[in-house]
């Protein structure tokens, strides 16, 4: 293989995945279709919508109960009294009646404790639909950067077959003079088999990422905008693990949703408690009644009454309920702290993994860049080697694939630098789409 031809294959291995046609979709418009489309993200915009209807049903509770009943019936009174002389009654006359009733809660301790705990509700709601969006966020931009890899992975596979391809004829033509082995030609058809399964299970591995991506956006995806190769990864700001390690722990929405569930736990508690405690209404109620007759005459008749006064219940027993209901409660605030401890040292953990994740990102790509200097170093080397006859066709295919294998680790250290910072950021609660927009800035296309 000439130098041309390799230049021409690392070329297109460093493109990146920069050679994207002119109509790609971005990174922001991936997303921007995904909101519309993800389900997970609609249910968890119908759940927001749901809960936030626990405040004023808690707090009609708490207000007064207004109903009103009538009735209207019309009756037909037929009596045989069979006496002397005999009596025959028949009657007809309707009878109805109109009832207006209220009652004021005064004191319902529970009800007043359900409105603070439906009040929670609603304000861990909010943390709950950003949790959702974070995590489109996340799955989007992995999904994304999982198409673009695997793209780059199938581009630099057919490079590699080519290259192969290359030697393994050059390889039967030194054969064929006399210049060198079969076991030079076995080696280079050895080397190209196995690249042709590469592309096989590369292609395969494609066609996978482009489901994961159907998945969220709801249609097949377009083709997308790639990474341009003009930008080096930077370390986080501040460069400081304590910093990202509080904020994690202060700022995790995940926590912040423990510490709402905890706090909710132990309203609930005072809520089953409050069933022990007596309960008061202002009550009052107006009714009016009217008919034409009765069975017993045909006179007209009409009244009405007013009646306003307190309504008093003190529970004294009601077969140990309440009890049961409490110790069930004070079990469910145990388990929203345990969980709320959790969620902490789970934050803790993910602000560490992110940081040394990007920091490693970081070096990762420095280190892969010198990588791939060396192999094409060596693979020169070798090249020149084979030439004057102190090298091997073996060790030049070797050499060779080490330069792909080295730009593939490239890449890939590329793409779990921006992932990473991405997590980074979500594991501290400030993951938003402006950093989705920091990225698009680097797609070309």
């Amino acid at each position: 293989m000439n130098r041309l031809s390799l230049a021409v294959a690392v070329s297109l291995a460093a493109s990146m995945l920069h050679c994207a046609p002119v109509s790609a979709d971005d990174l922001i418009q991936i997303y921007q279709e995904a909101e519309r489309n993800d389900p997970a993200l609609a249910a968890a915009k119908a759940n927001f919508e749901a809960t936030k209807e626990a405040v004023p049903q808690a707090r009609s509770a708490l207000l007064p109960n207004v109903s009103l009943t009538g009735a209207l019936n019309a009756n037909n009174y037929d009596a045989s009294i069979h006496s002397d002389p005999h009596v025959d009654v028949k009657r007809d006359f309707w009878f109805g009646g109109l009832t207006v009733s209220v009652a004021q809660p005064l004191y319902r301790y529970a009800n007043t404790v359900a409105y603070s705990e439906a009040k929670k509700q609603v304000e861990q709601s909010d943390y709950t639909l950003a949790a959702a969006q974070q995590d489109l966020i996340l799955r989007v931009a992995v999904a994304y950067f999982d198409i673009l890899l695997a793209q780059f992975n199938v581009e630099l596979s057919q490079s590699q077959k080519a290259a192969v391809s290359e030697q393994l004829a050059q390889a039967k033509r030194n054969f064929e003079v006399g210049v060198a082995t079969i076991t030079d030609t076995n080696e280079a058809q050895a080397q190209y088999d196995s690249i042709v399964a590469q592309e096989i299970s590369a292609r395969n591995d494609l066609e996978n990422k482009r489901t994961a991506l159907r998945a969220i956006i709801g249609r097949d995806p377009p083709e997308l905008k790639r990474l341009g190769t003009q930008f080096d990864p930077s370390l986080p700001s501040p460069d400081s693990l304590d910093y990202w390690v509080q904020h994690a722990l202060t700022d995790n929405i995940g926590v912040k949703i423990a510490q709402f569930n905890s706090d909710i736990a132990t309203l609930e508690v005072d809520r089953q408690r409050a069933g022990h405690l007596p309960t008061l209404d202002l009550v009052g109620s107006y009714n009016a009644q009217g008919s034409n007759g009765t069975v017993l005459s045909g006179v007209d008749s009409n009244s009405r009454q007013a009646v306003i006064g307190l309504a008093l219940n003190v529970p004294i027993y009601e077969g140990g309920f309440v009890n049961s209901r409490v110790r069930q409660a004070i079990a469910l605030q145990d388990s929203a702290r345990q969980n709320l401890e959790l969620a902490r040292r789970n934050a803790l953990s993910n602000a560490q993994i992110g940081f040394t994740g990007v920091t490693s990102a970081v070096a990762s790509v420095g280190a892969f860049k010198q990588a791939l200097v060396s192999a094409e170093t060596a693979y020169e080397s070798n090249k020149t080697g084979q030439e004057v006859g102190v090298r091997t066709n073996l060790d030049v295919l070797n050499t060779q694939q080490n330069v792909f294998q080295r730009r593939r680790d490239l890449a890939q250290a590329y793409f779990n630098y921006l992932v990473g910072v991405l997590r980074l950021k979500s594991a501290v609660g400030t993951l938003s789409v402006d950093d989705l927009q920091q990225i698009n800035v680097r797609l070309q296309g």
